[in-house]
């Protein structure tokens, strides 16, 4: 069984699953609109902001940003069918997430408890947190991070999800995934007989 799942993986995660099937064969933007924000904010205590039009627009270029780089993980397999063709190439996404993050600066701080050895890290600077820094931060911890190795593209139909692979023989990011997964080949191998 793998580790738990750190914050900053499932706050970078649950960014980017803010994109969804519809139940459809559509797309649905849980961020499309202020109120969505609001919504996505609420189910995230850890995160303080405004859903203000500024910070949507934001967090929406972050969103694509991510997403591109999580394609971009998953190489050389297939991202998700909802980013094939809509994303940002690599160097720009690379630059939206550091500037992101920079919104809020780390300074270094040393740390020196008795009879050890001095270290130093880095921290955010004094002050409110900035929800976009915020999120960019989580997302570059979680690809730089082990549980990138983990990360999947769900490719059963009409399923855009990334998810982390939890035990080796897992394909889909839920198990009704795997049940449309399965329908469709059973549906396609009938097609091909008849």
């Amino acid at each position: 069984m793998q580790d738990p799942i750190s914050p900053d993986t499932r706050l970078a995660l649950d960014l980017a699953l803010t994109l969804r099937h519809d139940g459809h064969g559509g797309v649905t933007d849980d961020l499309a609109d202020r109120e969505g924000l609001t919504a996505w904010l609420r189910a995230h205590p850890e995160l303080t902001s405004d859903a203000d039009k500024t910070t949507l627009v934001a967090v929406r270029e972050l969103r694509a940003a991510v997403r591109s780089l999580f394609a971009h993980a998953v190489r050389p397999a297939a991202p998700s069918p909802a980013d094939a063709d809509v994303l940002p190439p690599v160097a720009q996404a690379l630059h939206t997430l550091n500037a992101a993050a920079a919104r809020r600066p780390v300074v270094p701080v040393l740390t020196w408890a008795q009879d050890t050895e001095p270290e130093r890290e880095c921290r955010p600077a004094a002050g409110p947190d900035d929800l976009v820094s915020r999120l960019a931060r989580a997302a570059i911890a979680f690809l730089a991070g082990p549980d990138r190795h983990r990360l999947r593209a769900c490719h059963a139909p009409r399923c855009v999800r990334y998810f982390l692979k939890e035990h080796p023989r897992q394909e889909w990011c839920k198990p009704s995934c795997g049940n449309r997964a399965r329908v469709a080949r059973h549906h396609e191998r009938h097609r091909k007989i008849t």
